[in-house]
């Protein structure tokens, strides 16, 4: 890319200045020894075309909307049309969150994004022992498809896209949603949006797993062979990184990870005889935006060429949508501080800039009270307005990719690329991502870099402001968002006033035709939504599924 002649000027330069700088440190130091990124890499002082030696722009960088995405998944990203700003909401009933949803989208959210209570996640009713004190207090409890029906309530299901973060028993929520669509006479063809669909990352980071390794990746890639032919504009899984950095990754294993993950799923979906190119298009991808600025949007950049050329290379898809990474974001929940609170509304700031010149399709950014409850309007709408002045007022969407050939954006880039690939190589040798989990290579990667992080917040070799460094005095915060404990009541008094009403011989053919489904090789699919129809609840499906498959035991020893 640069003349060889040049380029032995700006050596000779480079030298010079370096020389010239060692003298001027005797009398001007600076302030620390060495800088570090937010994931503990070296930054230099310099970066010059001579950290870019062998750059190929072509190969490299390209245009926009074109291989390698380095520079975005679309020609003309925010200039053609903004990211979906998607605020993520969810708590106590169906009819609560569903009037948070209606309040979002007034004060002008673009989609929706379902937080789900930690029963619905792993697959119990609210009436369900274990369900006792956890009814709705991280998300909403979605026990049936009557509750689906309140959630969306006069909400046209083919005017809004919905992410769902829901995994184990993402195939029950989907079929929930998809009998909504058909209640309110949306067809399946006109759905859009996503479930999280990821496993691997719950026996990771998350431990919101039901089902072992096997029967997981087969449900998944169901739901792959499902979506394609019945709702082709869904996004079937988002592949998730978020997690694996809120466990304490650096940036580089996030996206190595996270990639390695894709394959996993890839490699199943085409071993269960699908085409690639039938299903990639509809993969998507969901990363977390930190405060180092910088590093984090190179991170996203890295992570775009790295999935173009494993889709291309590796799995020879032929569909530039099968070799497009796209990518939620959201903002860093473990950076968010109790203490201070209102310094959250800066950190998230910077959050969402990164997120948006790294090129993101869409975006969620936290609230500043997160670290302390569950958000209150008021935090929330400012969270929002965040985005709306980075879309409106910054000016960074008027051009594409602002930050290409910066030599520091494209060194950092290549090399979180380069170390996100020795990660996937690593994981190849080990037999794949499933193999890497269950030896808890992944698991212990992440500990070793979560454990050095938090060395230095605690020698204070890493400032947190207002944590470790310029901290007040504070009183105790106020008018924090506080879930009834009532609610646990309320859901298990609509479930018997479902159970007594329903046909229940209807939920037992269908359960029953479940059941012997999962015992052979069918797509489950059809037969969880005719269950669902019927309104058999999602503690019955999955304890259907949990009778037939068992349920996941983590047996690595750490």
């Amino acid at each position: 890319m640069f003349d060889k002649g040049k380029m032995t000027q700006i050596k000779e330069g480079v030298k010079a200045f370096e020389e010239k700088t060692q003298k001027s440190l005797e009398k001007r130091p600076e302030r620390q020894e060495k800088f570090y990124t937010g994931s503990g890499d070296e930054v230099n002082r310099l970066y010059t075309p001579v950290d870019l030696e062998d750059f190929d722009y072509n190969e490299e960088l390209g245009l926009p909307g074109q291989y390698p995405y380095t520079r975005g998944a679309q020609p003309t990203m925010y200039r053609g049309r903004l990211w979906t700003m998607r605020m993520y909401a969810g708590f106590a009933t169906a009819e609560e969150s569903n009037k948070r949803y209606k309040y979002l989208i007034e004060q002008g959210s673009m989609g929706l994004s379902v937080a789900f209570d930690l029963p619905t996640q792993i697959g119990y009713d609210s009436d369900h022992s274990l369900s006792e004190g956890e009814v709705g207090k991280v998300g909403v409890a979605i026990d049936s498809l009557a509750d689906m029906e309140l959630l969306f309530d006069g909400i046209p299901l083919d005017k809004v896209s919905t992410s769902m973060t829901i995994n184990a028993p993402a195939s029950v929520l989907l079929a929930m949603y998809i009998a909504v669509g058909e209640k309110q006479g949306v067809s399946p063809d006109k759905l859009r949006g996503t479930i999280q669909n990821d496993i691997l990352k719950e026996y990771i980071a998350r431990g919101t797993y039901i089902f072992p390794t096997e029967p997981s990746m087969r449900l998944i890639t169901n739901i792959f062979e499902y979506c394609s032919k019945e709702v082709p504009k869904w996004n079937t899984i988002s592949i998730s990184g978020y997690h694996i950095r809120e466990a304490g990754s650096t940036a580089a294993q996030e996206v190595g990870f996270t990639l390695a993950d894709g394959i996993a799923y890839v490699d199943a979906a085409i071993k269960a005889g699908l085409d690639v190119d039938s299903f990639a298009p509809r993969l998507s991808f969901f990363f977390n935006a930190h405060n180092d600025l910088l590093e984090e949007v190179a991170k996203f950049r890295a992570a775009r060429r790295l999935w173009a050329k494993i889709m291309k290379e590796r799995f020879g898809a032929k569909q530039a949508n099968s070799m497009r990474l796209k990518f939620h974001t959201q903002t860093g929940g473990s950076t968010l501080t109790a203490q201070q609170p209102e310094n959250n509304i800066v950190r998230v700031a910077i959050q969402t800039l990164a997120a948006v010149l790294g090129g993101t399709q869409s975006l969620h950014t936290n609230s500043k009270d997160e670290a302390l409850a569950l958000p209150t309007e008021d935090s929330v709408r400012v969270a929002l307005r965040t985005q709306q002045i980075v879309a409106y007022e910054s000016g960074v969407t008027n051009t594409v990719d602002p930050l290409a050939g910066s030599y520091y954006i494209e060194a950092k880039t290549k090399e979180i690329e380069d170390r996100a690939m020795e990660y996937i190589k690593k994981i190849d040798e080990i037999g794949g991502a499933p193999r890497a989990i269950d030896m808890g290579y992944i698991q212990q990667e992440i500990m070793d870099a979560a454990y050095q992080y938090q060395k230095e917040v605690e020698s204070n070799d890493r400032i947190v402001v207002g944590m470790n460094k310029f901290q007040i005095e504070e009183e105790a915060p106020k008018g924090l968002l506080r879930v009834d404990p009532s609610v646990g009541k309320l859901q298990k008094d609509k479930l018997a006033k479902l159970r007594n009403e329903r046909d229940n011989g209807a939920v037992k053919e269908k359960l029953e035709a479940l059941k012997k489904a999962c015992e052979g090789n069918d797509n489950l699919m059809p037969f969880i939504l005719d269950a669902v129809r019927v309104y058999g609840t999602l503690g019955e499906i999955c304890g259907v599924m949990r009778e037939v498959f068992g349920e996941y035991q983590q047996s690595v020893n750490l």
